[in-house]
């Protein structure tokens, strides 16, 4: 039996979440009912469920119970994971600075194996240089002190540790766009944008530009689609909202929809090979 410590609390509210809907669903039980017999709010239960709040335990017997869940190993396995939800991420560290469901995807993101982020205004922060990341915090965050982009780099730099893992892989489509757009000094791009090119040769990342030149196949916001190294743990995808929160969706319709907008644009895109030549000319000229 795998335990959820091996994966961090964030996939194992993810995980748990998952599994107590599918239950509920089979037991034909809507999330008010099940509410009234806990005696919590219908929302509670809905956030335990997407995996937004940690669960107690004893809520999980309750609804165990609720589910007519009997087997003693999925008893103990699901409990394992309301247990392991309730442990604090590394991330827990910047919650201040952040809204809560991007401290949630930020969670997410930390047990991910395999990332597709379509990217249009800013490149993707797992392939951002620090001083790109200050740029882009203080243009995003008008008002933001010193101390708080110094945070900020510093988070962006922990989540990048993901590019180092064995088994991790990142593709990520960049609209031509935001390999023009001076979010920062020239020197300050055209150093982003040599790590840029040497990053695309890493046997963990694809990176594809979508060209301007190119019409767009489908016209998608930017997005990205989490996968895990379980298939008892489905696909995340997030989009980022105009006021900086994240909106956090593992519906199966949802999912498949990103995921054919994202093969489109990768289909579209320029190879892997004609983008790194691109983004190396741009840093030279």
């Amino acid at each position: 039996m795998t335990r959820a410590s091996q994966h961090g609390p964030a996939i194992s509210r993810h995980r748990l979440g998952t599994q107590l809907r599918h239950l509920r669903h089979a037991s034909g039980l809507r999330l008010d009912e099940v509410a009234g017999k806990l005696g919590v709010a219908a929302s509670t239960i809905s956030r335990i469920e997407t995996g937004q709040a940690p669960a107690r335990i004893g809520y999980v017997c309750l609804m165990l119970d609720l589910y007519g869940v009997t087997d003693p190993d999925q008893r103990e396995l699901l409990t394992a994971l309301a247990r392991d939800g309730q442990h604090n991420p590394w991330q827990a560290r910047y919650r201040d600075l952040l809204p809560a469901e991007t401290f949630r995807y930020l969670s997410l993101e930390t047990s991910a194996t395999f990332i597709r982020a379509y990217a249009i205004q800013v490149i993707p922060g797992l392939l951002q240089t620090p001083d790109y990341t200050a740029a882009a915090c203080r243009a995003a965050r008008p008002g933001i002190t010193p101390g708080q982009v110094h945070q900020l780099v510093a988070l962006t730099e922990h989540r990048q540790e993901l590019l180092t893992r064995d088994r991790f892989q990142l593709h990520a489509l960049i609209d031509e766009t935001a390999l023009h757009k001076p979010v920062a000094s020239l020197q300050v791009m055209n150093t982003q944008l040599a790590h840029l090119a040497g990053l695309a040769e890493s046997p963990h990342v694809t990176v594809q530009v979508v060209s301007l030149a190119t019409p767009w196949p489908v016209l998608s916001p930017p997005l990205t689609i989490l996968s895990f190294d379980s298939p008892a743990d489905p696909d995340a995808t997030c989009t980022p909202t105009p006021v900086g929160h994240v909106t956090i969706t593992t519906r199966d319709t949802d999912t498949r929809a990103a995921a054919a907008a994202f093969t489109a644009l990768a289909r579209a895109a320029l190879t892997p090979q004609a983008s790194a030549r691109l983004i190396t000319d741009l840093a030279r000229t």
